[in-house]
């Protein structure tokens, strides 16, 4: 029994069952992330993001995830060197052969290359893949929007490439600024039998009333395409503590334009650890849903991840 002046006892895990739809590993012995490698570091959203340069496998996400019933998960490419696209997706198989959670993978594949129909063939092959990610050409601003530019979503050669996915039964996860939701929802409505699951909110950065407005109505644009869907993922602000109060409207925003039916909670791990720990992310997404339907409870934290991405 503890005294009086005993430490506290660290709080239970959340009682509920989670399937995190957006999840990373590497391992940079292998040297074949080049942006967690490279000299000097790009620009990132997150800022510094050296905390980031070293390894990061199921032992690591297991030690962050602890006390939470992660029943399945999707773990998403690291833009892993590009000459090689399905070597990232051969390690990770292996990688995967003993963990007992069920994951997934989001593979990569850059849709304007002149062989994708070679690598979607490849990638689609391995039984854990369920889609592709390609971040398509964007501005850095929405001033700065230039439709038809190549590698963007408007470039015939892209579509192209997306047109093969529906042949392959992938989905396509798109992460892109909200800024170019215009350009995704006339890529939903041009390929209806492609599911779509939008990254990260859309990239709510801006949280000035006129940055949420635009995010807003962005989001708005695209929520009428029956084929996309949304992870509720990647909100952190650079210098910001993560908290409920900052991320309540985002999340109520985005699952009122889509519906709780077509939203999923992930962690974004590591990236996001950038920014906030496993369990204030998720203990903040049980607190702003708190008071929904159980069954919209289940919906967001596992029942659509396990729908959406086929996970039995």
């Amino acid at each position: 029994m503890r005294g009086k002046n005993s430490p506290a006892a660290p709080r239970p895990g959340p009682a509920f069952t989670l399937a995190d739809t957006h999840h990373h590993y590497w391992d940079l012995r292998l040297g074949k992330n080049p942006w967690l490698c490279q000299e000097p570091p790009l620009p990132f959203r997150y800022g510094d993001y050296s905390a980031l340069r070293r390894n990061y496998l199921p032992a690591d996400y297991a030690r962050d995830s602890a006390g939470f019933r992660v029943s399945a998960a999707v773990v998403v490419e690291a833009e892993w060197d590009p000459s090689d696209p399905t070597g990232e997706t051969r390690w990770l198989h292996e990688l995967l052969a003993v963990d007992p959670v069920p994951r997934m993978i989001v593979a990569q594949a850059w849709l304007d290359r002149e062989d994708v129909e070679d690598v979607l063939a490849a990638q689609a092959a391995f039984p854990r893949v369920r889609g592709v990610r390609h971040k398509p050409r964007a501005a850095s601003a929405p001033d700065q929007v230039r439709r038809g530019l190549p590698g963007s979503m408007d470039d015939p050669k892209w579509r192209r490439g997306y047109a093969l996915l529906s042949q392959f039964g992938l989905s396509f996860d798109l992460q892109t600024p909200w800024w170019h939701m215009a350009e995704a929802a006339q890529l939903a409505m041009g390929f209806p039998g492609t599911p779509l699951i939008i990254n990260h909110a859309g990239l709510p950065a801006d949280r000035s009333p006129e940055g949420l407005a635009g995010w807003r109505r962005a989001m708005e644009a695209v929520a009428g395409c029956p084929n996309v869907s949304v992870k509720i993922s990647g909100l952190g602000q650079p210098g910001v503590p993560w908290t409920v109060e900052l991320q309540r409207p985002v999340v109520q925003t985005v699952i009122r334009l889509f519906g709780a039916e077509r939203c999923m909670f992930a962690s974004n791990y590591p990236v996001d650890s950038l920014v906030a720990s496993y369990r204030t992310i998720y203990e903040g997404f049980q607190d702003i849903v708190k008071d929904f339907p159980a069954q919209a409870r289940d919906a967001l934290f596992a029942g659509n991840a396990r729908r959406i991405y086929r996970i039995g």
